[in-house]
């Protein structure tokens, strides 16, 4: 087993910065949280478990939770390329491409 490089991943509607023991995403419209360890298995794949935060335009209403829902996160890295599935248990999963050291291209809610 390995770990996932540290360092910011990038792509469309998606920004990672990966630590040693934990990930920060951003997306246009939400934001994610993964705790390590960040393990990949020998042929590159992971299953990782985390949280998942919607947010929209706007100041945060005072009934708001900043907890966010559990999500899992699933995927494959392949050289500096990395596939990464959100999966929420209300919502249909979503799948992005990361390359490592981009900047993610977020178009974040007003």
């Amino acid at each position: 087993m390995r770990v996932i490089s540290t360092g910011l991943w990038g792509g469309q509607h998606i920004s990672m910065k990966v630590g040693t023991k934990s990930a920060a995403i951003e997306y246009d419209c939400a934001t994610g949280v993964i705790k390590g360890p960040l393990l990949v298995d020998a042929a590159g794949n992971f299953e990782l478990r985390g949280t998942h935060r919607m947010e929209r335009g706007g100041p945060i209403r005072a009934d708001e939770s900043r907890a966010g829902q559990p999500a899992t996160y699933t995927g494959a890295i392949e050289g500096n390329k990395m596939t990464l599935t959100l999966k929420l248990d209300d919502l249909e999963p979503e799948t992005f491409t990361l390359e490592k050291g981009k900047e993610g291209e977020l178009v974040k809610c007003k």
